[in-house]
């Protein structure tokens, strides 16, 4: 019979832990929290020093009889849940409520390898009171918020609508960015590319160059009338080289994954959403079944906002870049990234449990999702550790009278990191240009020299809006902003979109109507609390609670004071919002009022609750079942928003599209 038990959250973990540990440990899983704060209660004592009052999780009440059972007969009790503020939060509040009394010690490691997890039991430690008080005045903070505003957003809007504190200012600024692209009006210019050669190598040596000065002045062509008239005047110039320049460039490699960097390569790489990453970057963490004894933890934790390696596996990736590339890919000291001022030094970057595991190697026990992620994390890791890839650029400026044309062309010399990851995540977004110089092979040319021109191609462009927000671009923006930690950002994602404030439409997120409202609202009556400079401040000071820099109290007491007198003011002047249509109800004849629920718009009888009467939106879009009649009404399941007929169940049609067809309601 095993003598130690030891509890981790999951069970996938509990059984990659339990064949390291062997048998005189006994290993099961808490199933994530136990103890929470009261589900339809606000659960923190405002009045006295924002005490928490912890609850058992109904749920979870057989699951906890069972842990005190396992733990009876055990001589000693470890804890070792994730390594981070919730994972020490979970871990605490286990040993509070279901140990009470006994001696129960903490185990933390960063991947789950054999000698990750037996170096982390030699070296048990007592719980972190920091990180835990951290844990809890975030707990405490988001229950405030949410429990407070909640209400008023029933209230203004719609019961069953909510509000988070963080995931309100996300909201904000993905309302922002689509009002920007609403108020965006698009400007035409043109611009003039000429593809030049040197008479003597006519043919193999022509390349293009781009019309950027007339006169000393930027060049700003605004019609296909300018364009042209550009076009024939330079037809009658000589073209002359005004001067070279070569410089050698370098690339440096990229730093190993974080958990923001992580999820921004994963959507520009491989299309997944920020929770598909992390579901899958979990599964690779906690363990994947090879065969053999033992399942085995790929990669390290994945929620960490630290670009750190331990030295041992710095040294393992230099001998293996060595072995694999050449000793001319090591550069001679490891290379070293500064992590945020925010970050947890204490943690490690995303980086795999094991380099001789390469991605080939686990191709035939991971599934196509596993192993696409694990390959990225992969190479990105060994990218990181690598020489810079070093360029040659070119650039040639070229006058014909009054017009400046300039070249530019970029030939790789020596692939460095580029071997390994041909690109980072900053490249994969907007490089157009630098793939244009790549294509561009400016031959050698000498100052003076006078060029043969093949043609002039004027093109007309239009200035483009800001681009809506991607899972990608949102989560570098709440990064760059100081908003959210590396646990939050795709549970935020995840939230808007569960709540129907944002739709993901194409891989893009776009605010609903209903998110516009709830915005604006939160926005009018605290401004202050849905802040991004103001959010950001309390994430910092959150991480100095976790630092011992302050106490919780002292940052929920500062806090709260701003957000009650707006909360009284919003409470005191905020009215239900009332949208009237010309449609009469046909049970009682009074107007049809536009309402929100859960599944969407809908139309409410004025007259409830006398009149219960309500009716569905409909598209105006005919169903194109034949001589079905109905229109299509947007609903929604499980699965997400979908259009199904007005007749059903009589018309059963369904589409995940509205139809363009709209012949029969123009």
């Amino acid at each position: 019979m095993s003598k130690n038990l030891v509890i981790v959250e999951s069970p996938t973990k509990a059984k990659t832990i339990s064949k390291i540990l062997g048998q005189d440990f006994s290993v099961v899983s808490s199933m994530g929290h136990i103890i929470d704060l009261p589900q339809k209660e606000l659960g923190v004592d405002v009045d006295n020093n924002f005490k928490p009052e912890y609850v058992i999780i109904p749920a979870r009440k057989k699951l906890l009889t069972q842990l005190r059972k396992e733990a009876k007969s055990k001589e000693k009790i470890y804890v070792a849940t994730d390594p981070d503020r919730e994972g020490e939060a979970i871990g605490w509040q286990i040993k509070e409520k279901v140990f009470k009394g006994k001696d129960v010690l903490r185990v933390s490691f960063h991947e789950i390898t054999p000698h990750a997890v037996g170096e982390a039991f030699k070296s048990a430690r007592e719980f972190d009171a920091n990180m835990i008080e951290a844990q809890v005045g975030r707990r405490v903070l988001d229950r405030i918020v949410g429990y407070f505003l909640s209400p008023l957003l029933w209230k203004k809007l719609a019961r069953g609508l909510s509000a988070g504190r963080v995931q309100s200012v996300a909201l904000r600024l993905i309302v922002e960015r689509e009002r920007q692209i609403q108020a965006f009006t698009a400007s035409e210019y043109w611009e003039i590319i000429a593809e030049l050669f040197k008479p003597k190598v006519f043919g193999e040596s022509s390349f293009c160059a781009k019309l950027e000065k007339i006169d000393g002045e930027k060049a700003q062509i605004k019609t296909q009338d300018e364009a042209q008239a550009i076009v024939e005047q330079l037809k009658e110039k000589e073209f002359k080289v005004l001067e070279v320049k070569q410089t050698e460039k370098k690339r440096y490699a990229p730093a190993p994954f974080i958990t923001s960097t992580m999820q921004q390569e994963a959507f520009n790489k491989l299309k997944f959403n920020a929770s598909k990453t992390m579901m899958v970057a979990q599964q690779l963490y906690e363990g994947i079944d090879i065969g053999g004894d033992n399942p085995l933890g790929l990669i390290t934790y994945m929620r960490t906002d630290s670009p750190n390696t331990a030295p041992e596996a710095v040294a393992e990736v230099r001998e293996h870049i060595g072995r694999v590339f050449g000793k001319d890919f090591v550069p001679e000291k490891p290379n070293f990234f500064k992590a945020k001022k925010s970050a947890q030094q204490a943690h490690e970057a995303i980086r795999p449990s094991y380099v001789s595991r390469s991605p080939e190697s686990m191709k035939d026990f991971l599934s196509h999702d596993q192993f696409r992620l694990y390959e990225l994390i992969y190479n990105r890791f060994l990218a990181s550790q690598m020489k810079p890839a070093e360029f040659l650029a070119t650039s040639v400026d070229i006058c014909a009278d009054k017009y400046l044309f300039a070249a530019n062309g970029s030939h790789l010399l020596f692939e460095g990191f580029l071997a390994a990851y041909n690109r980072t995540e900053e490249e994969e977004k907007d490089d157009e240009e630098e793939k244009e110089k790549n294509k561009n092979v400016v031959p050698p040319l000498e100052q003076g020299e006078v060029l043969g021109l093949t043609k002039l191609v004027p093109s007309q462009h239009f200035t483009k809006p800001p681009p809506r927000f991607s899972d990608s671009s949102l989560v570098k923006a709440l990064e760059e902003d100081g908003i959210g930690r590396p646990s939050t950002y795709a549970p935020i994602i995840y939230t808007l979109i569960l709540r129907d404030y944002v739709r993901r439409i194409k891989g893009y997120l776009n605010p609903t109507e209903l998110g516009f409202k709830v915005s604006d609202m939160l926005v009018e009556y605290f401004p202050k609390i849905i802040d991004v400079k103001f959010t950001a401040l309390m994430e910092d000071e959150l991480d100095e609670i976790e630092e011992g820099r302050l106490k919780r109290v002292e940052v929920l007491k500062e806090f709260y004071a701003p957000f009650k007198e707006s909360l009284d003011f919003a409470q005191a002047n905020i009215k239900k919002e009332v949208i009237t249509t010309d449609q009469i109800c046909d049970k009682c004849g009074k107007p049809f009022i536009i309402k929100w629920g859960r599944r969407g718009k809908f139309l409410s009888c004025s007259g409830f609750p006398s009149c219960k009467n309500s009716r569905s939106i409909t598209s105006g879009v005919k169903c194109p079942e034949e001589n079905c009649g109905g229109e299509l009404i947007e609903r929604r399941s499980k699965r997400g928003f979908f259009y199904g007929c007005s007749n059903f169940p009589k018309c059963t049609f369904t589409s995940r599209t509205l139809p363009q067809d709209k012949e029969d309601t123009q």
